[in-house]
């Protein structure tokens, strides 16, 4: 099962928080809370994106704090998605597999999470934010055929 994580270049985790950004003490005691849980998920500190320019239709200011982003690579990057496969995903109430659909022309796998809490490292009871992530697996295939048959090697649950 291992002999194909070669096959990927990067998996990169990203968290939109633009509506928990208007909460009042955002960056004192909410940040710290998602970038907790982002490095529990990960095990590894994420980045925090800041809004390049200010949209009044989206109330976000430049400068605002509007995502994380995590990229992993190599082991990290291995035990991550080992952990996805086998305990994650199986997690996940009425799970069918994961639609051919997410997987784009260059063969990338984009796969959205609607709360962080299917992940075993994060407490249900103890979290205080819900929030979305989207993990996009980048592999090396030329095509998106080559890339589902990898994603079969590696034994990700697809739909047929």
């Amino acid at each position: 099962m291992f002999k194909n994580f070669n096959k990927i270049g990067k998996i990169v985790i990203n968290a939109g928080i633009g509506r928990l950004s208007q909460q009042p003490n955002f960056e004192e005691k909410i940040l710290p809370e998602l970038i907790r849980d982002i490095s529990l998920i990960t095990g590894q500190k994420p980045m925090i994106c800041k809004a390049k320019k200010s949209i009044a239709g989206f109330k976000m200011r430049a400068g605002q704090v509007v995502g994380l982003k995590t990229t992993l690579r190599r082991k990290k990057m291995a035990d991550f998605l080992t952990k996805l496969i086998n305990i994650t995903l199986p997690r996940i109430r009425d799970f069918q597999g994961i639609s051919l659909k997410n997987i784009d022309s260059n063969g990338n796998l984009s796969i959205g999470f609607k709360e962080q809490t299917v992940f075993p490292e994060i407490n249900p009871e103890v979290v205080k934010f819900d929030f979305g992530l989207e993990i996009s697996i980048v592999s090396k295939a030329k095509n998106k055929e080559e890339a589902i048959e990898i994603y079969r090697q590696m034994g990700i649950p697809l739909k047929h």
